[in-house]
């Protein structure tokens, strides 16, 4: 006898919430300096945030930008890399550096009493690294390794195949954002030295303090520690990081030896900066954001062709892509492509039921709270603030700015950026086992025919 289905449990009435207060602050040479006082704990994380991601790389330099942050904590002027190791180590400090398509970030967490300390050496690592000849041919050794093995690897091919289905050869979000085998292996030190030199700069930098620690105490030591980095302000050099391809297509990137198969559906996407952000993430929390999504559903519950499907807007400066990622079955893998158009045609169709969009509202208004209960995550909360430039209520406003997205709000956002006649659809997997994916896709009304490109051994 089948069970009764019980109906979903009603959501408590939301707690009061409310995002730390936090104070901006510019110095003389054009840094800015925020402060978020949090005294729970005796520790201070220290974020700097540097307009020095991927999109400011040279043509022919790309992987530039991670390879100058990795390499930052290798030595400076009076300090080699293993003593500088060694003195955070020495203080209990946790140092972080890396880039990614917009910014440049070193993140520093220590105990209050030795902060002191470990500041002045996170100073160093902006102001005056060195990058030893022998530091940089090991670490750009060390990222073709990485490529090459995600070359190997169906996830990660599939993933840069398909930013290079979506954006046209020579938009730079067409390659990945640490750079090709090509790239890396043709970056000097000199590249280095001069991105380093071009966009380390106070006026491109945000200094960010959250933790046991004040205002008073954060100026005296962003005033006493910085104060004479000099620097003009840096032009905006991005160009179109995200100039697109025109219509559709399927690409079949053949790898015979592939368990099952990568399959990547989606296009151009949206800017952060979208005026309907939150009817934007609402929509894809429902279409395939969420566990309890239309495509999770379809995919992993209904018809078991794999363990998880799932689609997200990569939020960035300029619009990053849209993308439905799963792997699933190769001999169903025609199947899944078209049960995955046909959730994102029928998006657009007509509106959610009320209880899908509560599930979504709920979850999303319920975990809000809980991302930011470490000074590490607060800090990068208020870096994305920074990196977009969203107003200061963001997070206050947040959750009323969730709950209040309706099913219309819904229905328009999908009208307005899905696209199914646009859909870049990848598949890295075994070519003879997958099946057809033209006709799988054309028996959907709702889409139009999509030329295949043919296989890429």
């Amino acid at each position: 006898m089948t069970p009764q289905m019980l109906p979903r449990p009603l959501a408590a009435a939301p707690r009061a919430y409310n995002f730390p207060r936090f104070s901006r602050q510019t110095l003389s040479n054009g840094l800015r300096v925020i402060v978020c006082p949090v005294h729970k704990l005796p520790l201070v994380t220290v974020l700097a945030v540097v307009d020095a991601g991927a999109v400011y790389e040279a043509a022919g330099a790309e992987g530039v930008a991670a390879l100058t942050a990795r390499l930052l904590p290798e030595g400076t002027s009076t300090l080699d890399g293993a003593t500088l190791a060694d003195r955070f180590e020495r203080v209990g400090a946790r140092v972080e550096t890396n880039a990614d398509w917009d910014v440049a970030g070193v993140s520093l967490t220590t105990l209050r009493e030795q902060l002191d300390e470990a500041l002045p050496l996170v100073r160093d690592l902006l102001v005056d690294p060195v990058f030893p000849e022998r530091e940089v041919e090991r670490l750009k050794a060390e990222r073709i390794a990485e490529l090459m093995q995600q070359e190997a690897e169906p996830r990660g091919l599939a993933d840069e195949e398909f930013a290079a289905a979506v954006y046209v050869e020579g938009a730079r979000y067409s390659r990945p954002d640490g750079g090709t085998r090509e790239s890396v292996e043709c970056i000097t030190r000199d590249d280095v030295v001069a991105f380093h030199a071009a966009r380390y700069r106070p006026a491109a930098t945000t200094l960010i303090f959250v933790g046991d620690v004040t205002e008073a105490v954060a100026r005296e030591l962003s005033e006493s520690l910085f104060a004479l980095w000099a620097g003009a302000a840096v032009a905006d050099s991005r160009g179109n990081p995200n100039t697109v391809q025109e219509g559709s297509l399927v690409r079949i990137v053949a790898k015979a030896d592939a368990a099952q198969s990568e399959v990547r559906v989606g296009h151009a996407g949206v800017s952060r900066t979208a005026p309907d952000y939150f009817d934007a993430m609402v929509m894809n929390a429902i279409l395939g954001g969420l566990f309890s999504s239309r495509i999770n559903l379809n995919l992993r519950e209904a018809h078991g062709y794999t363990y998880g499907a799932y689609s997200t807007f990569e939020w960035r400066r300029a619009p990053g892509p849209f993308v439905v990622s799963t792997a699933v079955k190769s001999e169903v893998t025609a199947d899944a492509v078209r049960e995955i158009v046909g959730e994102i045609v029928r998006m657009r169709e007509t509106a959610v039921s009320e209880s899908e969009l509560t599930l979504a509202t709920d979850y999303l208004d319920g975990v809000f709270p809980i991302r930011y209960e470490t000074t590490a995550a607060i800090a990068s909360a208020l870096a994305m603030l920074v990196v977009h430039g969203l107003p200061d209520s963001f997070y206050d406003e947040y959750r009323a700015n969730v709950r209040a997205v309706t099913a219309a709000h819904v229905l328009r956002a999908a009208r307005t950026h899905l696209h199914p006649d646009r859909l870049r659809i990848v598949v890295v997997g075994d070519a003879n086992a997958i099946g057809d994916l033209d006709a799988a896709i054309a028996s959907d009304g709702g889409v139009r025919p999509i030329t295949d490109e043919g296989s890429t051994p």
